[in-house]
């Protein structure tokens, strides 16, 4: 019986010898480095598309979702029109006027509060190793609601303000401030609460903040009780969330806030992949557990609380953002972090065009059209990935 042997010259050929000259193994580098960037477009298996192309896709949505909200409204605004915005031969002086006065921070509020809310959100629910977590659990919304209810409802019983202070100027900006200092108050005592032995244990954390969030909505319902029709009238209105009260002052006061969790976000994406293997499994990859959900929170309350006081209760946007961008290109956070805040803009454009223009000249509240289309897309998307993993 023959046993056939291995040819020579496919051994020669398969296994490196030390006779490889410098300028082979360079070649050999150079061709394996030339195929990265075309694995790196691909997407991986159950994904719909990369990360690269994710994220380059959801960035041309919110260049056509800006275009599409800043052209309709009840004072809808022709392609021609758009175009001369930015020159002195505008030709309807009261188009331009409403657009830079009214239309254009109504936009940038929009784009700082989808974007706030998608990385928020992104945050949250990787620290908590959970898709169903979002950042009210920690108790900002529920605090920035109680701020401006305390401050809508106690000032005028206290005698301290005027007669239809709450719809002025000043009523408006109090009650902003009070909803985001009482948003960060409800967050430290959410996380002083879950503290324990010097360590916070993440069931702990949404066990309290589940308590908490119910024990703000008690107080905003005895409060409810004790307004008068013109203080309820304002509340409800603050708490079914809108853009309309959006102007140049609150964009530049939310700004700082927003865009410092954007740029700060970017770093936790490594340390919340090794936390999403577990806390001990990120603790061995050499990741500060305690460092990383300090920050999380802390840069979730602080973008969360700071467009919550000034647009209201606006819900599902931190829920469904992550959500698609996991379905989208994988559960990896360099690419979660970024597209749910591009993502989340873009709904929160999307959405609000929707209402200003679906009962024009009546406007829809914006927090209950993100919850009429948004909680139905969120069961759909379920019931798709029953049997996936998120």
């Amino acid at each position: 019986m023959s046993v056939a042997l291995p040819s020579t010259k496919t051994d020669a050929a398969s296994v490196a010898t030390p006779s490889t000259s410098p300028a082979q193994a360079r070649s050999a580098n150079q061709t394996q480095a030339s195929h990265t960037p075309r694995r790196r477009w691909r997407a991986e298996p159950g994904r719909l598309l990369s990360a690269p192309v994710t994220l380059l896709a959801t960035a041309m949505l919110l260049l056509l979702s800006l275009v599409v909200a800043a052209s309709h409204g009840p004072f809808a605004l022709g392609w021609r029109d758009m175009l001369q915005l930015g020159t002195t031969n505008t030709g309807d002086v009261s188009g331009a006027e409403v657009f830079w006065h009214i239309r254009a921070p109504r936009l940038a509020m929009g784009l700082l509060a989808g974007a706030a809310l998608g990385v928020s959100g992104a945050m949250v629910q990787g620290l908590f190793r959970n898709p169903l977590a979002d950042p009210g659990l920690i108790g900002v919304q529920a605090g920035a609601a109680l701020g401006a209810a305390a401050f809508i409802v106690l000032l005028p019983l206290a005698g301290w303000t005027a007669a239809g202070f709450h719809t002025g100027w000043w009523g408006l900006s109090g009650a902003m401030l009070g909803a985001f200092a009482m948003a960060l108050l409800t967050t430290a005592a959410v996380w002083r609460l879950a503290r324990r032995h010097g360590h916070v244990a993440v069931t702990r954390l949404l066990l309290v903040g589940v308590a908490v969030n119910a024990l703000a909505g008690s107080a905003l319902g005895l409060l409810t009780h004790f307004a008068t029709d013109a203080q309820l009238r304002a509340l409800t209105f603050w708490m079914l969330g809108s853009l309309a009260p959006s102007h140049w002052l609150a964009v530049a006061c939310v700004a700082p806030a927003v865009l410092l969790t954007l740029l700060l976000a970017p770093r936790l994406a490594a340390p919340l992949d090794a936390l999403s293997l577990g806390e001990a499994q990120a603790t061995l990859s050499g990741v500060n557990v305690a460092a990383l959900q300090r920050r999380c929170v802390a840069l979730a309350a602080l973008a969360v609380a700071a467009v919550t006081a000034v647009i209201g209760m606006v819900g599902f946007i931190g829920l469904l953002a992550p959500h698609l961008m996991r379905l989208l290109c994988g559960p990896s956070h360099r690419a979660v972090l970024p597209g749910s805040a591009l993502l989340g803009a873009s709904l929160v454009l999307l959405a609000d065009t929707a209402a200003r223009t679906a009962l024009a000249p009546a406007e829809m509240p914006l927090g209950v059209l993100t919850g009429l289309i948004g909680a139905p897309t969120f069961l759909w998307l379920l019931r798709g990935r029953a049997n996936h993993a998120f």
